[in-house]
Parts: structure tokens; C-alpha cells; sequence
């Protein structure tokens, strides 16, 4: 009886809220979008993330030393993210997987939005954090000392938490995003989102390799070898926090409409709309 009533109040008759109906065709829609770049769409989406994020932050910090402040100021680097339509890799969990799961994408496209876009992301944060320590260079102790609050760390259920809400944050901020098509109501998830991933200090394996980079670059002692064995189990615990917490649960929630997009969906994703 609930469920009948739900369609007698609701405007439509999927099984589940109109709300929630809308989101996951704006979800499902983002994310197959991203599956069907080319390589070249997807890594200069991709680098471009990477240059975008880190100076407000910084900035910040260097004046006030408050993390909180800083995390505010960090959100200035996500709205040009989003503003720009650019990527970082986390982003892309909840919209193509969402995609492949409702059959308008393949696994083998969504490898390649990953793969490139992480490439990417480092790349282009990697130019962007030389030019930046060339241009402040009384910036190397804050940004060492950021660093090392990473490197430095233990790996340890600590250091496992932290990477997993970064995740599921930066996730759950995309989720909000397509919940809504207003584009101020955006930009405030996108500040709560980078509120949060700062100003808390969470593990995020894109963001913070920055801050690493740049203090290696200015001679903070660090090595890349520190900074792949924090970016290894970031990254998996990134992934953890981001497809179970948030698109697990959210695809789990709206199975119903995924199985009615999967019997619509074309025998050969890929061919539908072509791959390059």
C-alpha cells in the first residue's frame, strides 16, 4: 500500500521518489558523458584538475596557520574545478560507475577515465606546485610542514579512516552536485566538500600529493619514494570510501531504475556511442 501511494502522490510512476528519479538521470547521464571523451578530452580535463587547486590554501595558511580558515580558502580551488569542468580522479566514482552499472558504458572505458584522469591530475599538479614554490618561495615552511603531516604519518587505522572519508567526501560532494541543478546550490557543496577534505586534514591522494610535491621541490628532504608508499594506500582507501560508503549505497538505493536503464540500454555500449 505504501508503495502505491508513493505513485498516487508522486508525478511519476518510477518506484522510487521523483527526487531521487531526476538525480539518478542526471547521474547516470554525467557519468556516461565522461566514459564516452576521447583520451584527449580526458587528459587535459584531467591535467587541468591538477592545476586548479592548492594556492588559496596555501595562502592561507602562510598567514593565518589555521587549518580550518585554510580549508575554507582551499574550496576557492574546487569551485574553479568546477566552474572550468575539470576533474580530479575521485570525482569520477559515482557517475561512471553509476553508468557502467545502468549499461552505458563498459569497464574497459572506465579504466581508461581513471587511469587518465590520475595521470593527469599528478601531472598537471606537479607543473603547477614548481611554478608556485618558484613564485613564493617563503612558503616552504608551511608547505613542509603541511606535507609531512602526510608522509610523516603512521600507517595505521588513524591513517586508513582519514583516507577513507576523503573519499567518501569528495564522493559524496559529487553526489550532491547532481542532486540539484542550481548552480549556487553547487558551489556550496563544492565548499563543503573542500572544508571538510582540508580544513580536517582528511587523506586525499590527488590534493595532498600536491603539498608533497611542492615540498619536495623546495629541498623539504622529502623523497618521491615517501610519497608513493602515502599515495598507495591513500589511493585504495580513497577508492574504499568513495565506491562503498557513497556509490555502493547510493546504486543499491536506486536499483530499481537501474534495472529498468539496463534493459533499455543498447547490446554494446560502446559501439552506441562510439569510443575513442
Amino acid at each position: 500500500m505504501s508503495e502505491e501511494r508513493r505513485r498516487e502522490i508522486g508525478e511519476s510512476e518510477a518506484p522510487v521518489e521523483d527526487e531521487l528519479q531526476e538525480s539518478f538521470e542526471n547521474t547516470v547521464t554525467e557519468g556516461a558523458e565522461r566514459l564516452h571523451r576521447t583520451f584527449r578530452a580526458v587528459l587535459v580535463t584531467g591535467v587541468f584538475g591538477g592545476l586548479e587547486v592548492g594556492l588559496a590554501y596555501l595562502a592561507v595558511m602562510h598567514q593565518t596557520g589555521d587549518h580550518l580558515l585554510a580549508g575554507i580558502a582551499f574550496s576557492v580551488g574546487l569551485i574553479a574545478l568546477f566552474l572550468a569542468h575539470s576533474e580530479l580522479f575521485t570525482e569520477n566514482f559515482l557517475m561512471p560507475v553509476a553508468a557502467v552499472a545502468a549499461k552505458e558504458g563498459s569497464l574497459r572505458q572506465l579504466a581508461k577515465l581513471w587511469g587518465v584522469t590520475l595521470l593527469g591530475n599528478l601531472a598537471g599538479g606537479w607543473i603547477i606546485m614548481w611554478i608556485v614554490m618558484q613564485a613564493f618561495p617563503q612558503w616552504e615552511s608551511t608547505i613542509e610542514e603541511s606535507a609531512r603531516h602526510f608522509t610523516d604519518a603512521p600507517f595505521s587505522l588513524q591513517t586508513v579512516a582519514l583516507a577513507i572519508l576523503g573519499g567518501s567526501t569528495i564522493t559524496l560532494m559529487s553526489r550532491m552536485q547532481q542532486g540539484t541543478s542550481s548552480d549556487p546550490a553547487k558551489i556550496v557543496a563544492t565548499v563543503i566538500g573542500g572544508f571538510l577534505l582540508a580544513g580536517l586534514q582528511m587523506f586525499h591522494s590527488i590534493l595532498d600529493s600536491l603539498l608533497i610535491f611542492g615540498a619536495i621541490q623546495s629541498g623539504a628532504g622529502i623523497t618521491y619514494l615517501e610519497w608513493l608508499t602515502w599515495f598507495g594506500y591513500t589511493l585504495f582507501f580513497n577508492m574504499v570510501g568513495g565506491l562503498v560508503l557513497v556509490t555502493a549505497l547510493r546504486l543499491l538505493r536506486t536499483k530499481e531504475l537501474l534495472k529498468e536503464r539496463r534493459e533499455e540500454a543498447p547490446a554494446d555500449p560502446e559501439a552506441a556511442r562510439g569510443d575513442a
